[in-house]
């Protein structure tokens, strides 16, 4: 897969393909939106947020969470408000997420299946790594949302200026439906 990649990519390049994409490294709508991976958001995130190429940065993980005050999540966040102008931030969860109900014991039975051993896994836990929570997903949507936003809005780097919102989109639709403190 990756060498037909490749080929593609050599085409896309010799037929200036790029010039459509053409913009600089600054979101022009000075938006973050913070969100899963999942290859249903690939396409209709923007389109149903109405961005186009350029107008925010686009940050993604599984689940669209923050579990720590220090992961890349936060660290991705706090670049884009100080060295790019982000001002506001958009936590965008989705229907139907894969993240929902994960547990270590699947990743387990599958990472063993695949080579990985038990001693491997302890020599990771003894270097202060929790397995269990750090790779649990979260159990309802609404409460993970209300989590990371609270999270990013209390965490100490991140200005007081700074607007937080979060949203579960509809994985199908696109749909937006905002989560609050007070649901």
């Amino acid at each position: 897969m990756i060498d037909q990649i490749l080929e593609y990519n050599k085409s896309f390049v010799a037929q200036r393909s790029y010039e459509k994409y053409l913009t600089d490294k600054y979101p022009d709508k000075k938006l973050a939106v913070l969100s899963c991976m999942d290859t249903r958001l690939t396409e209709l995130l923007p389109a149903a947020l109405g961005l186009k190429n350029g107008d925010a940065k686009i940050i993604k993980n599984a689940g669209g969470l923050v579990i720590s005050p220090f992961d890349s999540a936060i660290r991705s966040l706090i670049v884009a408000i100080y060295e790019l102008g982000v001002e506001e931030i958009m936590v965008v969860a989705h229907s139907n997420c894969g993240a929902c109900h994960m547990s270590f014991s699947h990743f387990h039975e599958e990472m063993t299946r695949r080579g990985v051993t038990d001693e491997t896994l302890d020599v990771i836990r003894k270097c202060g790594i929790d397995l269990d929570s750090w790779l649990e997903g979260f159990k309802d949507t609404p409460t993970s949302v209300r989590k990371t936003v609270e999270t990013i809005k209390t965490h100490p780097l991140i200005p007081e200026d700074v607007v937080v919102r979060g949203f579960i989109i509809d994985s199908v639709t696109g749909a937006l439906e905002e989560i609050t403190e007070e649901q």
